[in-house]
């Protein structure tokens, strides 16, 4: 089967990358999903991912705090993640580079987007840290942001713990509905929890689908890359 996509960001929340620990770095979770990464990117699909930092640090948690302060440190959370992806995928020998939103020279290198554009066209993986590098915006909006910027074909939201969209939390409610796809001003009116409401508006106004499916499957990063019909499609039309 071929790809449908050629052009991709993989954005992966930082508990993705705990696995069932909830906190911190899983290995072998972040083993797998390389691996995954690497059958893609091995298919001739340019690889763009943007790494959370909940596993570590969640700056709107933190109540006591200035929230600045928080979401910096919740950025430094999301480079820790940055780095142990990019050592997984090495050991793989997938040539790998990270780029970040906070400049942080001695670790990895600025974002500037035609070198991260020219690094795709080149074969290599990108992993963007550190958010936007702007305290109160998401790592869902920097994946919107940087789908925009390198023209992404699409986002996919690897999501752990569930399968797609949901009209509610399917943990708690056994009757809630999946949704197979959606609009973007669905999510919007409804108040789906899919991304916050600024990387919604940003990828309804610059028309990138989104995907979302569940991360905890194994190969479902390849499947959703060979179009099989899992998760919940987000789209204009």
């Amino acid at each position: 089967m071929e790809p449908i996509f050629k052009r991709i960001i993989l954005k992966l929340s930082g508990e993705a990358l705990a696995g069932d620990k909830g906190s911190g770095i899983d290995t072998e979770t972040v083993t797998n999903i390389a691996k995954q990464v690497k059958e893609i990117h091995n298919l001739g699909v340019e690889v763009a991912i943007v790494v959370g930092g909940g596993n570590f640090w969640r700056g709107r948690s933190s109540k006591d705090m200035d929230r600045a302060t928080s979401d910096y440190m919740g950025m430094l959370g999301t480079v820790m993640n940055a780095l142990a992806l990019q050592d997984a995928l090495e050991n793989l020998d997938v040539i790998t580079r990270v780029q970040t939103a906070i400049e942080m020279r001695q670790v990895a290198e600025p974002y500037i987007r035609r070198r991260a554009i020219r690094h795709l066209e080149k074969g290599r993986i990108i992993i963007f840290g550190a958010g936007t590098g702007n305290p109160y915006f998401s790592t869902d909006t920097t994946a919107a942001l940087r789908a925009a910027e390198i023209e992404a074909e699409v986002i996919l939201l690897g999501k752990k713990g569930v399968d797609g969209v949901y009209d509610s939390d399917p943990k708690l409610n056994s009757n809630a509905k999946k949704f197979d796809t959606l609009k973007y001003i669905d999510i919007l009116n409804l108040g789906l929890g899919i991304m916050d409401s600024t990387a919604t508006s940003l990828c309804m106004d610059n028309k990138i689908p989104l995907i979302v499916f569940g991360i905890d499957e194994p190969n479902n990063i390849v499947n959703v890359i060979l179009g099989k019909k899992i998760g919940t499609h987000v789209k204009e039309d």
